[in-house]
């Protein structure tokens, strides 16, 4: 069964409401031009220049927090499964969160929860600093959501340059792999695109990688470039410089034919 598909492109900040009621306003977009799925990107939340910003709003996950509830009566509204592509999720310490992404189903319901893997401690060029692991708690568990489409594979951001994760995924019946990101300038210039072909083409599976754009504060901007991908490498639909919504039909049928042409996923040896 195909199903057309949407990236959610933000610049996110500080402010929790102003960043909900944008999400929202891209959710209806991505519902008014068909999309039965819509992935957003990483911190669509929240991505405020204080790293501190995050655990004042924090949620349980699952729970009732301003945010989840936020989003589960979006999908519920529009009847489109929702990809939270990396929010802030209370964890067992009080000193770090989780970087959570939620896959939600048609009716609001909580149906997966993945906790960043990969965090992101990188010094780069530009000058900028980054020690995710100061304030984030690791995941441990690779996590595919059962969706009507098949096997939708939970990632996020830095994971992308940790294939292994995604040959797991792929092994747990992964068809789609979402990869919500907010991916700096620097290296997003040079690493996006064929990262996530790669992973697509690794995998003969479709990528649906949304991300934020922009500058966010004084400290972040990021690269933007949000793309769906299809199993053999090729850019289905991708948002430009500016926010928004990209659509695209996600062809089973022919995700089957690559994998019977090419049955790289079988010939795997360790």
């Amino acid at each position: 069964m195909n199903t057309l598909a949407a990236v959610v492109q933000m610049t996110s900040g500080g402010d929790v409401g102003h960043n909900l009621e944008r999400a929202s306003e891209l959710v209806a977009q991505a519902a008014r031009r068909g999309a039965e799925l819509a992935v957003l990107p990483e911190n669509f939340a929240i991505l405020a220049d204080n790293e501190s910003a995050k655990f004042a709003v924090a949620e349980s996950v699952p729970g009732e927090g301003p945010i989840l509830s936020t989003m589960r009566g979006l999908a519920k509204k529009h009847n489109i499964a929702l990809v939270l592509g990396g929010m802030p999720e209370k964890s067992a310490r009080d000193s770090h969160v989780h970087n959570t992404a939620v896959y939600l189903d048609q009716a609001g319901e909580v149906r997966a929860i993945y906790r960043k893997i990969h965090l992101f401690d990188v010094s780069i060029p530009d000058g900028a600093d980054y020690r995710e692991s100061g304030t984030v708690a690791p995941g441990q568990d690779a996590v595919v959501a059962d969706t009507p489409w098949g096997g939708l594979g939970l990632s996020v951001c830095y994971d992308v340059r940790f294939p292994e994760l995604y040959r797991a995924l792929s092994a747990k019946g992964a068809r789609m792999i979402a990869i919500p990101a907010a991916f700096t300038l620097h290296t997003g210039r040079d690493h996006w695109h064929v990262l996530l072909r790669a992973r697509a083409i690794e995998n003969l599976s479709f990528v649906l990688a949304a991300a934020q754009y922009g500058r966010h504060n004084p400290k972040r901007v990021t690269y933007g470039h949000s793309l769906i991908v299809d199993p053999w490498g090729q850019i289905l639909a991708e948002v430009g410089d500016a926010e928004g919504v990209a659509v695209a039909e996600l062809d089973f049928d022919y995700q089957d034919k690559v994998r019977r042409e090419l049955p790289s996923l079988g010939h795997r040896r360790l």
